[in-house]
């Protein structure tokens, strides 16, 4: 950690372990202080203005309410390269220490977009050329049965239990599942979008 922090240029400061116990809950000996730069919570207007690649990705949320979850999600979001990350400002998680710290710093670098109403944010992303997917344990198709379209494609999870809303799902232009074949009737959300993004989006892009 230290030839790491040298190599970059960050002041180190050792300091009591008291004093970290003040500044962090949970701690392993370090304590990194860090600024959000240039970083900021985006709106619906953004989302709709916002340029993408022909093929970008952009994962939406919703009703995840565990910050864990979030954190997850954002993490194999940002690792699969996507362009953006939509979740809703009410009854969804919000961007807590524990879910920065679940993401692994990935809420730090993704563009996120928090929206009143998913279904018409799907609408924005489907007016910009988007091929929304959604992602429900109930559809007949698997990912294993199409292949991901070309282009650019927003991938929708729904929270754990409810799912999607069904607003949501109405207005996915295509509804997927996952195969299932151990005796667990699904997987966490977090864990389904890696799934997907590894196994249906990513290989369309290879």
């Amino acid at each position: 950690m230290l030839d790491a922090a040298n190599d970059e240029g960050v002041p180190v400061r050792v300091v009591p372990r008291a004093t970290l116990d003040a500044l962090a809950d949970e701690h392993q000996g370090v304590v990194a202080r860090v600024g959000t730069g240039d970083t900021k919570e985006l709106s619906e207007r953004d989302l709709a203005t916002s340029s993408f690649a022909d093929d970008a990705l952009v994962v939406v949320l919703d009703g995840i309410t565990d910050p864990q979850n979030l954190g997850a999600a954002a993490r194999s979001a940002e690792a699969a390269g996507a362009a953006m990350l939509v979740s809703r400002t009410r009854r969804a998680a919000e961007v807590t220490p524990a879910a920065v710290r679940a993401s692994a710093g990935a809420l730090m670098h993704l563009p996120h977009a928090r929206v009143a109403n998913i279904a018409r944010a799907i609408e924005r992303l489907q007016d910009l050329g988007f091929w929304v997917v959604g992602l429900d344990e109930r559809a007949d198709v698997t990912i294993y049965d199409e292949a991901c379209p070309p282009g650019r494609i927003a991938v929708v999870i729904g929270g754990e239990g409810e799912g999607m809303a069904r607003l949501t799902r109405e207005r996915c232009d295509q509804l997927l599942s996952l195969p299932m074949r151990g005796r667990v009737g699904s997987l966490n959300a977090a864990a389904s979008l890696a799934a997907v993004l590894y196994a249906y989006v990513l290989p369309a892009r290879a």
